[in-house]
């Protein structure tokens, strides 16, 4: 009897790309040199490129804010492998998704025949098993373009039933080779039972010839599974089901399972079958518990990852190189204390310590430096952006918008004063202010939102922040304050930096004050000097450059 688990020998999994290792870096920022506008001090303020992060979220508990893949950065890398210029829609002749898609079949079909002919030789029927999702049908555009990796079943039925999804790249001419050659092709897809006409049906209308009903499989309809599968409760895991449908094909229909693909781990955990073939597919992950007794170190997910935080990764990095968005996801619920509501945790969490300490390394430096200014009588003062510095937006950003930003329901949100104080830094403002410096707010929200954010400030515990000193971005119909001219390269629109680091100017060249901190959660609140030192703090949940 086989034993239920693959040779190693046999595991062909997805090119894994370099594997670096971690790199620890502090949540402040080292210091800019005062009014700085530039130069080597803003090369220090970089987002991190290497991370470790476990394919559970139990990362969100050991790593820093700054240690867990950026969500925005990770969808940027995702684009960037499958080609998507932006639109949610996969390039389908060229990208590096489809180059790995490519070797990987080229690779496979290089030892068909010859696994054909030694499972013939040897008595036996041979057959390979193919999951369905992004195995041999993609889903890159439904998952992306339409559900923006929020996964809805009702769309997802919808493009079931209307046969919507084109072949994944390379796959097709893979398998009408491999039947031709002799091969019984299966299917094995977790897909339900009330879609499986139509996704033979999309199968064979994308070019496919060997899937029929007989040797196609989905999840059974109702609670009662086949005769032929075990699973500890009532309700089935995936491996129980996979690996339970792999060993009916092999010791009830007779066959010997030379090659199982799928791109997901739960696809090809479970053993009974002779090579597993694991696809690349960042765009979610379905994990599922083993079986019971059966260890496959193999069958598992990286845990290291390079990643610029523009994307560019995706041309570089393999797809198992590319942090999994599911997995990224858990990470940052598991880091705000967030149960899976979409609500962070506001008293207890990795993120709160993490400020808390944040918070307490930095109060008393500002308290000297405050005081110490206002002996020299230089005008100190302390500079704070708004969201995720002062403004707590986590509730809005996952439970609300689902990490896609939305314009109209962000400025609900601001006019209906919803956003809690960022955990500690009411304090760490009073502080600042009752040390005699100058507290002035700098952010990317527009004029039609200054007189909520001042309002939500004030009734989160801000009395600091006043109206004269609150700077908010000017809307696109507006002229820029005088200021500004002469210092955006496409003014009168300026990009973030351009209006952050000149408003700084501004407020030490223009109004005389010395701005001891500049406190912000995106490195391009901090970017561009004039500030004797920029404060970084945590936030995976968005990336604005």
């Amino acid at each position: 009897m086989r034993r239920p688990t693959p040779r190693t020998a046999g595991l062909v999994v997805a090119a894994a790309g370099s594997i670096v290792g971690s790199l620890l870096v502090g949540s402040a920022a080292p210091a800019l040199a005062h009014g700085d506008s530039g130069g080597r001090h803003d090369q220090t303020l970089t987002p991190r490129t290497q991370f470790v992060m476990a394919a559970d979220g139990s990362s969100g508990a050991t790593e820093g804010g700054a240690g867990i893949p950026n969500i925005d950065s990770v969808k940027k890398t995702i684009a960037a492998y499958y080609g998507d210029p932006g639109t949610g829609l996969a390039n389908r002749t060229a990208s590096p998704y489809i180059t790995e898609m490519q070797h990987l079949a080229s690779d496979i079909r290089a030892g068909l025949q010859a696994r054909y002919d030694a499972a013939v030789a040897a008595g036996k029927k041979p057959a390979l098993v193919f999951d369905a999702d992004d195995t041999t049908l993609w889903t890159y555009d439904m998952e992306v373009a339409d559900m923006k990796f929020v996964f809805n079943p009702t769309r997802q039925d919808y493009w079931v039933q209307n046969k919507l999804f084109p072949a994944t790249p390379s796959m097709v001419s893979l398998v009408n080779d491999a039947q031709a050659m002799g091969f019984t092709v299966f299917g094995l897809t977790g897909r339900g039972a009330a879609q499986k006409d139509a996704t033979i049906g999309n199968l064979k209308d994308v070019g496919y010839n060997a899937f029929t009903p007989d040797t196609y499989f989905t999840k059974w309809a109702g609670s009662t599974p086949p005769a032929y599968i075990t699973c500890a409760t009532a309700k089935c895991t995936t491996v129980e089901y996979k690996a339970g449908t792999r060993k009916h094909i092999e010791q009830d229909l007779g066959y010997d399972i030379v090659l199982n693909v799928g791109d997901q781990w739960s696809d090809l955990q479970g053993g009974y079958a002779d090579t597993a073939v694991k696809l690349p597919n960042p765009t979610y992950y379905l994990p599922s518990p083993n079986l019971p007794g059966v260890d496959e170190p193999e069958l598992a997910p990286r845990t290291q990852f390079t990643m610029a935080p523009d994307g560019s990764s995706g041309r570089t990095e393999s797809g198992e190189g590319i942090p999994n968005i599911d997995s990224v996801k858990k990470t940052i619920a598991t880091y705000y204390g967030d149960p899976g509501t979409g609500l962070a945790n506001r008293t207890s969490s990795p993120y709160v310590s993490e400020l808390a300490a944040l918070e307490q390394r930095n109060t008393q430096r500002l308290e000297s430096e405050c005081r110490q200014g206002v002996r020299k009588g230089t005008k100190p003062a302390v500079v704070f952006d708004a969201d995720d510095t002062t403004l707590w937006t986590y509730d809005m950003e996952v439970a609300d918008m689902k990490f896609v930003f939305n314009p109209t329901r962000q400025d609900y949100w601001v006019q209906n004063k919803l956003f809690p104080a960022t955990p500690g830094m009411p304090s760490l403002v009073k502080a600042v202010a009752d040390s005699g410096c100058a507290v002035i707010g700098l952010t990317g929200r527009n004029t039609g939102q200054r007189t909520a954010t001042l309002a939500n400030l004030h009734e989160q515990g801000y009395p600091q922040f006043t109206g004269d000193l609150y700077f908010t971005k000017w809307k696109s119909s507006e002229t820029p304050p005088a200021y500004m001219q002469g210092h955006c390269k496409a003014y009168p629109t300026c990009t973030t930096i351009e209006y952050k680091s000149t408003t700084r100017a501004h407020l030490e060249q223009d109004l005389g004050y010395d701005v001891v901190a500049n406190f912000g959660d995106q490195f391009s609140d901090l970017v561009g000097g004039s500030a004797d030192r920029a404060v970084k703090l945590p936030n995976p949940t968005y990336y604005l450059p």
